[in-house]
């Protein structure tokens, strides 16, 4: 890829500059005197590579971990179904987030968040010996009876938020205003939506400087 690019090294390095700093790509091709196009076609590069990165993380989380679901945008994503309704089953796009305390986030889009849907995620993502926490939706019943023998809940409709230090879920979501900001500048959810998600895990708790590092070294050999 960068072999092939008319532009050097020292000004994709600039690109990903911005990026990382998160400015828009019309305001960074002000600021480096750059085409429009140019600016979209690397962006799109960097969320095409940063989305195969998150992707590519195999291992299971483990630990303190914390499961908890949001909803995104006016509608679903294209092959979503669901009924209408307010709150929980809303046509909304759901997406299901786990968190591993100390460590990465992930996240998928899922139909629905019924319990044997939930289960799924959790069996693959999430390592057996881990202790989870979630709120008391129905959807999180029975993580006992397939292995997770350490499950604790808080009970949001009783205004219980952290019970006993451990138990809370601060953390996820802290990332799903993290992410709502940052989908707000997209105007919500889009064709793009999935990529966004993806980078919103990759960015959560780095520092610019960092971004900007780790990109460089996604991109490289791509």
């Amino acid at each position: 890829m960068l072999r092939n690019s008319k532009l050097s090294d020292y000004c994709i390095k600039k690109i990903i500059q911005c990026f990382c700093i998160d400015i828009p790509a019309n305001k960074t091709a002000l600021l480096l005197g750059k085409n429009r196009n140019t600016i979209n076609h690397w962006y799109g590069i960097f969320r095409k590579r940063i989305y195969d990165h998150q992707l590519e993380l195999k291992d299971k989380l483990l630990g303190r971990v914390e499961v908890d679901e949001s909803y995104f945008g006016a509608k679903r994503q294209r092959g979503y179904h669901g009924k209408l309704k307010r709150g929980r089953g809303t046509l909304k796009q759901p997406v299901f987030g786990v968190f591993e305390r100390d460590g990465r986030v992930y996240t998928e889009i899922v139909p629905d968040c019924k319990r044997l849907t939930l289960q799924a995620v959790i069996l693959g993502k999430v390592s057996i010996e881990s202790v989870i926490y979630s709120d008391g939706w129905r959807g999180y019943n029975g993580l006992v009876d397939v292995g997770y023998s350490k499950h604790f809940r808080v009970s949001h409709g009783e205004n219980e938020f952290a019970r006993e230090g451990h138990c809370h879920i601060n953390g996820i979501e802290s990332f799903w205003s993290f992410t709502k900001r940052r989908l707000a500048k997209f105007n919500g959810v889009s064709v793009n939506f999935e990529l966004h998600l993806k980078e919103s895990e990759w960015r959560w708790k780095k520092q610019p400087d960092e971004l900007a590092s780790e990109l460089w070294q996604l991109i490289r050999y791509y």
